[in-house]
């Protein structure tokens, strides 16, 4: 294959990316409307509770990959929702933690049964899922590497 056509099949295959991981995103929040959760709020309260208690909201921000500032817009729906307490570490302090509730535990419980995503993946076979899953993991680190520039 020659240059032209190598950047041709990158582009159709980054297109085919964001297909899928568009069509999966829609998937998932048809699914979770169910519980009132958008898949991006769903998402950070899989993360607080991967991260541990106590979390910062810069941390936070970090692991999901998005600034601070939308990162607390969507902690303030959650918190509103009882989903998780966000505190000040002292009073007059800027930096905020994050807990989640028992409430927000239970929503993390009933959404992690996932019919839509079991169903979608239930086409590979266990090695088939094991190369995709290598592959990806070689791209984002691809990515995250050319980021860091």
């Amino acid at each position: 294959m020659d240059k032209t056509q190598i950047s041709k099949s990158n582009f159709a295959l980054w297109g085919l990316i964001c297909e899928l991981s568009h069509s999966i995103i829609l998937t998932r929040q048809k699914e979770l409307s169910q519980y009132e959760i958008p898949v991006r709020q769903y998402e950070l309260l899989r993360n607080i509770q991967a991260l541990g208690s106590k979390v910062t909201l810069s941390q936070m921000a970090k692991q999901v990959k998005r600034e601070v500032h939308v990162v607390s817009r969507q902690t303030v729906s959650l918190e509103k929702e009882g989903l998780i307490k966000r505190t000040k570490s002292t009073p007059k302090s800027t930096l905020l933690t994050l807990e989640i509730t028992e409430k927000g535990l239970d929503m993390i419980s009933v959404a992690r049964n996932s019919k839509s995503i079991n169903e979608i993946f239930s086409s590979l076979s266990s090695e088939e899922r094991q190369q995709l899953e290598l592959i990806l993991r070689r791209i984002l680190v691809k990515v995250q590497k050319y980021n860091q520039d």
